[in-house]
């Protein structure tokens, strides 16, 4: 699968482009372990490598990620990472509040 096709790199917004909106940014691509509860949201790109958005791990933060890491990394069956063919853009503010409310049965 390939993780970053041309219509969404063109789609996501250069790094710090969202920084006025904050939360209210909008969440342009999904990417998932199927085999893990681990989720990466990207909201900005800076055109390399490397994402910013929201990271859904141990806990939901804001941070960087990078196209390289998400390409090399497997979860505990061996599964690599996806990306949601289905996603529909979300602002990090609703991620992150549907985070919060569902945790306990993530």
């Amino acid at each position: 699968m390939e993780l970053l096709p041309k219509e969404i790199r063109d789609a996501l917004p250069e790094l710090y482009a969202n920084e006025e909106l904050g939360l209210q940014a909008q969440a342009i691509v999904k990417y998932f372990t199927p085999d893990s509860n681990w989720t990466w949201y990207a909201s900005e790109f800076d055109g390399e490598d490397v994402f910013f958005g929201l990271v859904i791990g141990l806990e939901a933060e804001l941070g960087y990620f990078s196209l390289t890491e998400l390409k090399s990394v497997r979860g505990p069956l061996g599964l690599p990472i996806e990306r949601d063919l289905y996603f529909k853009p979300r602002t990090l503010q609703e991620l992150q509040a549907y985070y919060e409310d569902n945790r306990e049965s993530l």
